[in-house]
């Protein structure tokens, strides 16, 4: 009784020292944060690392030195590099991406639409590939060894195979210009109407698709594969249950963390994979912002895409950890 009191009145800090399970949690929380910490970091250095004045790419060949001069000041280019990185890392922690270099307006408020296209393209191909994959998964494992199984490897070598570019001017040379059914261009997806911003999405998502699809695909198989071969799956199979019931109830319960940490892994590639997709269909997201952003030599913008593109890159990965921890048995239920 005094044992329980005492545990009930435990700091969260007390209780985390105790549990391992809480404890491998906040391991991985601050390992996220660091890594996100040296991402942010790096992106800093390398855009302002570059040869070249900004502000004599920005005003042209025939400004002045004092108009370069004037330009620097305005911009805050000519105060210590340390300097620059302390007040940008003050702005990140208020949410405050700085200005953009040519159209003189808040980052964010370019970013904001954009960023909610590009997390549209990536939910919309996670929405298909995700299911798709764990159903081609399974009927991998069901017949295993049989022309399907062999159709659907070859399928997902093909798939990780072939490169974003390839495949979507693949698609756009089959459904736009050999067969005229979608529009090889979404840069008006969202100005339409709702039948015009599908058909826009259509080819972009089906290049994300496939992207991700046979390795999602692969790892699931893999995942059910090692699941079936244990013993208290071999002893259901010895007790008559059908296949389906086998993979439903004792396989893919069994596999959820490897799988769970494959979708996510594929996630955060989807959420990066967008600036090629995005760029060959000139779709208007994050991605096809900070290809035009770096063409432009806009440092803000490019750091603010650089920023939430490693953020979802770190928060996903960091998601999988901790899916892939609190499915360990072992953490769960420590002696």
């Amino acid at each position: 009784m005094v044992r329980q009191l005492s545990d009930s009145l435990a700091t969260p800090a007390q209780n985390a020292r105790r549990s391992p399970l809480l404890r491998l949690f906040a391991r991985r929380v601050m390992q996220g944060i660091a890594t996100l910490f040296v991402a942010v970091t790096l992106i800093f250095a390398g855009t302002n690392l570059l040869p070249g004045n900004i502000a004599a790419t920005i005003l042209g060949q025939s400004a002045t030195p004092s108009a370069v001069a004037a330009m620097q000041r305005e911009l805050g280019l000519d105060e210590p590099l340390l300097s620059r990185y302390g007040r940008w890392l003050g702005g990140l922690a208020h949410g405050d991406f700085g200005d953009s270099y040519t159209t003189r307006v808040p980052v964010v408020q370019a970013i904001a639409p954009r960023l909610g296209y590009t997390l549209l393209l990536a939910a919309s191909a996670a929405a298909i590939a995700v299911p798709l994959s764990l159903v081609l998964g399974m009927l991998a494992v069901l017949n295993r060894g049989g022309w399907l199984d062999r159709a659907i490897l070859a399928g997902s070598r093909l798939s990780v195979a072939l490169p974003e570019f390839f495949v979507g001017y693949l698609l756009i040379a089959l459904f736009s210009v050999l067969l005229p059914w979608l529009p090889s261009s979404a840069a008006d997806a969202g100005s339409g109407t709702l039948s015009g911003w599908l058909t826009s999405l259509a080819l972009p998502c089906a290049t994300l698709v496939l992207a991700i699809l046979g390795h999602m695909t692969s790892m699931t198989r893999a995942a059910l594969s090692d699941v079936m071969a244990t013993p208290f799956v071999e002893m259901a199979q010895l007790k008559g249950l059908a296949p389906h019931r086998v993979i439903f109830r004792h396989a893919l319960p069994n596999a959820v963390a490897p799988i769970v940490s494959i979708i996510a892994l594929n996630l955060a590639y989807l959420t990066v994979g967008a600036v090629v997709v995005e760029t060959i269909f000139v779709y208007p997201g994050l991605g096809q912002y900070m290809v035009d952003s770096v063409v432009k030599r806009d440092v803000p913008a490019v750091q603010a895409c650089g920023v939430i593109f490693g953020a979802l890159y770190v928060g996903l990965n960091l998601l999988a950890d901790l899916v892939a921890i609190a499915a360990n048995p072992r953490l769960r239920y420590p002696r």
